[in-house]
């Protein structure tokens, strides 16, 4: 397997689209984010708490979307600099399956696995 086996136009492409549903996510979670109400008066106690639950969830969606928006715009630049598709451990070819079903991927197979050990 060599680098030229890696579209990498078609990986760019993905990864773009990715990015483009994780701003749109961004923007309506903007427009639906709202602060839990607190006012014992207005809410009893289990709606309240169930309020916060469903606002903690809601932030931790964000968190991790927050944290796929990072590793897509490190892929990005990985491309720009030439070095996609290259483990950074050792700096062999990662699989194109294994790009394939996450286009993000730091690691090829061989260190993802010594690193889980």
């Amino acid at each position: 397997m060599s680098h030229s086996d890696i579209d990498i136009s078609e990986f760019k492409s993905k990864l773009l689209d990715l990015l483009q549903g994780i701003v749109s996510f961004e923007q309506e979670q903007g427009k639906a984010d709202s602060t839990v109400q607190l006012d014992q008066s207005r809410l009893g106690r289990l709606s309240r708490m169930d309020a916060i639950q469903v606002q903690a969830m809601a932030d931790e969606v964000l968190r991790r979307k927050q944290i796929h928006r990072q590793r897509i715009d490190a892929a990005l630049i990985r491309i720009e600099n030439g070095e996609f598709g290259l483990c950074c451990v050792c700096g062999e070819e990662i699989h194109p399956k294994r790009l394939s079903f996450d286009p993000t991927m730091l690691l090829c197979i061989d260190c993802a696995n010594s690193q889980e050990r």
